[in-house]
């Protein structure tokens, strides 16, 4: 690897951490410099903008969470095995989706550029996840809406988890989601399966005459 690759490589890395624990419109170029060790000259040979700064980072950590999901809702499992997985799959709840934080940016929300890159990954991720229940059966329109209730289920659960300051909240939501995707429909009285036998009166019905 080359100096040169190496100090991109670091600029962008710690413009990941930041942007993830502070957001773009907070985090300085200075900030990122320091956070990287490397120098002010090699950060605007790369980076002339901090928006062009902010494009890379932010699309390298789309890039990396899509991979990542891909690979569990893109196997070769089950479908909704597939999608438990990436449900139950650990995350740190406190800290927030990296990405889901972003849309409360309002210097991400306002640059289309940024807006752009972040809109991407829940457009593909919803697709993954419609593919998912259009597996199972579902038609299209029933199993986009499922998409998006599974997908608001990580990230409201992030919001409670952060709001509440228990991580165990994103974990009761996910909890509370793959045991309504996978019971078993609700056991019913045996009496009310079995067709009323024919030979006992039913109520409000005339009892039938036997044959002379």
């Amino acid at each position: 690897m080359s100096s040169s690759t190496s100090a991109r490589e670091r600029l962008v890395g710690a413009a990941q951490d930041l942007f993830a624990a502070q957001g773009v419109g907070p985090t300085s170029p200075r900030a990122v410099l320091a956070a990287s060790g490397v120098g002010q000259g090699s950060l605007y040979h790369h980076f002339p903008t901090k928006h062009d700064l902010a494009v890379t980072a932010v699309g390298a950590t789309v890039d990396d969470a899509l991979t990542r999901a891909m690979r569990t809702l893109g196997g070769d499992s089950p479908a909704v095995e597939r999608l438990v997985a990436y449900l139950e799959r650990p995350r740190e709840a406190l800290a927030g989706c990296k990405i889901g934080r972003l849309t409360a940016d309002q210097a991400v929300m306002d640059d289309d550029g940024l807006h752009d890159v972040v809109t991407a990954y829940f457009v593909r991720l919803l697709g993954a996840v419609t593919q998912i229940f259009r597996e199972t059966g579902l038609p299209d329109d029933v199993a986009r809406d499922r998409a998006h209730a599974a997908l608001a289920i990580i990230q409201g659960g992030y919001v409670l988890a952060r709001a509440t300051r228990d991580p165990g909240a994103l974990d009761a939501a996910v909890r509370g989601f793959v045991g309504l995707l996978t019971q078993d429909p609700p056991n019913r009285d045996r009496t009310n399966q079995d067709p009323p036998n024919q030979d006992q009166p039913t109520p409000g019905r005339p009892t039938p005459k036997e044959n002379p």
